[in-house]
């Protein structure tokens, strides 16, 4: 009778990481972990779950992350770390039996011990991302146009960005400009826009009247500056098209000031409606209303209207999830020249409806709806902040929903974007790429064109 032998079981080791720089502490720590056992799996945390965790100042994009751990020839296999519940999860689905991970986490991850062993294995002293980045990054000196309320949100949360300063205050108003230079300690301050875009910023932040936009990006283009700039861009036909044409001979970034598009939660909303999991979509519906008066925003800025000033944002839901509208249908109205609410009607591609409403004399619920053949995604008001949503099906038993951290009013994601995007040297953007933001404009030039106002 043929005598067989017990096979050896592997032994799997998991860790996880962003890896941006990839340097010799985190190879280190990885050699450390693959001695643990046989196998070892490494997680490398994706773009919007670091940003959903408050880390906005990596400066590899998650592709060249994956790639650099790729390369390392004792790594057996690399995963992307999307969510802060996948760790139990890969647990059960990879069969680990170990957890490894740096002992400036030590009792953070206990609780995996109910899955696994947790091993905390000691740092490479004197070396991380944070302090590369620090050493090989220049600061990004950018420059404010306009001190207002806008401004000043800006200029709080940047704040939380590294590798970007505000060091030049561009406005008219001369109290205004005081005033920003000692609450935020701005070192330039000018009254000429000429004499911004001559200093040595690298970029701007526009949050300019909306009729000033058009010129104020030319010129800041014109100058080799990169430029983010307050929604819409323009309201011109034709003149947002100009404007990306010569951005891209410029070899600068311009970008519209949209932070919904660039919330971790928002993305990760979309990338599991990709799955089809609600069926065949048919419409999508979002409401943005603010009662502009109450707030205390001037009457001249009132004037704008609520399709200018708003309309961008339920709009981008509908465009990211139905594609290139077919046709636009308004329903507004008025008060005293000016559009205090909107509803715009957009029908797509395989029979997709949008109804997009914003207000501004007019309050309701801020929420918006997914509506598919086998369920519907439904996201609680603010949508626009997007922190939760939940997927709701015929059967109550199988809803489920995702929940996210969600720093600040937001802009801290929109802003790391644009700084990152400058380090990286590209001039698009992924979550708000040139298209994008051309069918976003499109729906303000035609309401503009259809239904004129005093502004």
């Amino acid at each position: 009778m043929a005598s067989s032998k017990k096979q050896k079981k592997i032994t799997k080791i998991i860790t996880y990481g962003t890896y941006d720089m990839l340097h010799i502490g985190h190879i280190n720590i990885l050699t450390r972990a693959k001695a643990q056992g046989d196998y070892l799996i490494v997680g490398v945390t994706s773009e919007d779950y670091d940003r959903s965790r408050g880390k906005l100042h990596v400066s590899q994009s998650q592709e060249e992350r994956l790639e650099a751990v790729r390369r390392l020839d004792f790594v057996d296999e690399v995963i992307l770390e999307t969510h802060a519940k996948q760790k139990v999860e890969d647990m059960q689905k990879y069969g680990i039996d170990k957890f490894v991970i740096g002992d400036d986490w030590v009792g953070k991850f206990d609780y995996l011990n109910a899955y696994t062993q947790v091993v905390y294995l000691p740092r490479t002293e004197g070396i991380s991302s944070t302090k590369l980045r620090n050493e090989q990054i220049d600061t990004i000196k950018i420059g404010i146009v306009g001190a207002n309320g806008d401004s000043r949100r800006f200029l709080r949360e940047l704040s939380f960005v590294s590798s970007a300063k505000a060091v030049a205050l561009y406005s008219q108003k001369p109290k205004a400009r005081r005033k920003f230079q000692e609450e935020f300690l701005l070192s330039e301050l000018y009254d000429s826009y000429a004499d911004l875009l001559d200093s040595s910023i690298d970029a701007v932040y526009i949050a300019t009247d909306i009729k000033h936009h058009y010129a104020q990006i030319k010129l800041a283009l014109r100058q080799k500056k990169h430029v983010l700039c307050e929604n819409p861009l323009v309201l011109e036909e034709g003149q947002a098209e100009e404007l990306f044409v010569l951005a891209k001979e410029q070899n600068r970034l311009l970008l519209m000031a949209l932070k919904t598009a660039f919330a971790p939660a928002f993305n990760t909303m979309l990338s599991e409606l990709k799955s089809g999991v609600i069926g065949e979509i048919k419409e999508v519906r979002s409401t943005f209303t603010s009662l502009y008066k109450e707030r205390g925003f001037p009457k001249r800025y009132i004037q704008n209207g609520a399709t200018n000033l708003l309309i961008s944002y339920p709009s981008l839901l509908v465009q990211k999830i139905a594609g290139e509208s077919k046709s636009i249908t308004f329903f507004d109205q008025k008060t005293q020249g000016y559009d205090s609410s909107n509803r715009v009607i957009t029908t797509h591609k395989k029979g997709v409806i949008g109804l997009a409403t914003v207000g501004i004399e007019m309050k309701s619920d801020g929420n918006a709806v997914i509506s598919g053949t086998k369920g519907y995604l439904y996201i609680p008001a603010p949508w626009w902040l997007t922190k939760e949503f939940y997927f709701k099906f015929e059967d109550p038993h199988k809803e489920y929903h995702f929940s996210y951290e969600f720093e600040g009013d937001g802009l801290r994601y929109m802003i790391a974007e644009f700084v990152t995007l400058i380090q990286r040297g590209e001039i698009e953007s992924a979550r708000l790429t040139h298209y994008d933001m051309l069918e976003l404009n499109k729906i303000v030039v035609q309401y503009n064109k259809e239904h004129p106002n005093d502004i």
